[in-house]
């Protein structure tokens, strides 16, 4: 039984990662076809698709009254992609910030994390918090819809309609990848959930951190190859748009589909935590319009020391 969960595990995370895969090169080739430049799609397209997973593993969470996993998958993810995802990114090569992009969708996270905090000091996150929530994800869809339409404005770009061949594939990888996704979602959640009860460890600790981690895998590789190729406006961009639909996005929509109850160590730990790593990635970003390698290394350090926080004192 161990064997077979255990590898039921592994084949759910390789079947999220291969959708995912699919759901970013094709949004990826959408984007070029149409001319939208690479700050705008980090925010936007990719960071839907590589949020693909946190949000199948919440709303079906939710669905299944598992509240604790879908409050843990979202939280735990948003300080995965800073922590774990952004700091050995930046490790790997220090990162330049355009300030004013940086600041405005830092604005966007840190909003959506307080938000979230104020809206459950009562223990809950209840439908009408989850719609507040919502609120703010709509409002940072509209300023990159605005972004979008000033740039093109700007620079007078348009889509080039031979570029335009082809688009019909890429909206059928995009909607593969999806399915890919939640269906390695459902059985993540199943093994995930049997894995606890085999070791005796709270299902908000697994979704804080093994399901975390898991459906933050394509934030991490999309992270390190965008780097690694010198795209680090999407890699930042991606980061920042993914966290604030960790937020505003999953746990808004998850909280229509079942109220949520917050326990306390959420309150207590897990909320700090987050937003702690947020306010540090926006000190070290307008420090020296960059995030430099040394900063990285805080960063990743913060996350480990939260995880080994948790098993310390609430496993």
């Amino acid at each position: 039984m161990y064997l077979s969960t255990a590898l039921l595990f592994a084949a759910s995370i390789m079947l999220i990662i291969k959708g995912a895969d699919w759901f970013i090169e094709s949004a990826v080739s959408i984007s070029e076809k149409s001319g939208i430049p690479k700050i705008i799609i980090g925010a936007t397209i990719v960071s839907f698709a590589t949020t693909a997973p946190e949000f199948a593993v919440s709303a079906t969470a939710a669905y299944m009254n598992h509240t604790e996993i879908a409050i843990g998958n979202a939280v735990g993810s948003a300080i995965c992609n800073i922590g774990l995802v952004l700091g050995s990114t930046i490790i790997i090569k220090a990162i330049p910030i355009n300030l004013g992009a940086f600041l405005r969708k830092g604005a966007f996270m840190l909003l959506s994390g307080v938000t979230l905090i104020l809206t459950t000091l009562d223990g809950m996150l209840s439908r009408l918090d989850g719609a507040l929530l919502f609120s703010i994800f709509i409002g940072f869809m509209y300023y990159n819809y605005r972004l979008q339409n000033a740039i093109f404005d700007k620079a007078d770009l348009k889509p080039d309609r031979t570029q335009m061949i082809g688009l019909k594939k890429d909206i059928a990888f995009f909607v593969l990848g999806a399915l890919c996704v939640v269906i390695g979602s459902r059985i993540l959640i199943d093994t995930g959930i049997t894995i606890a009860k085999m070791f005796g460890i709270p299902e908000m600790i697994i979704g804080l951190t093994l399901l975390a981690l898991g459906t933050s895998l394509p934030e991490l590789i999309t992270a390190i190859s965008a780097t690694m190729k010198g795209h680090q406006d999407l890699s930042i961009g991606n980061i920042l748009g993914a966290n604030t639909m960790d937020i505003a996005l999953i746990l808004g929509v998850s909280s229509q589909i079942r109220p949520l109850t917050i326990i306390p160590q959420s309150i207590n730990f897990d909320f700090p935590v987050m937003m702690f790593i947020m306010v540090i990635l926006i000190l070290f970003g307008i420090t020296k319009k960059r995030l430099d390698r040394w900063e990285g290394a805080v960063i990743l350090c913060s996350y480990l020391a939260y995880v080994a926080g948790l098993f310390l004192w609430y496993s």
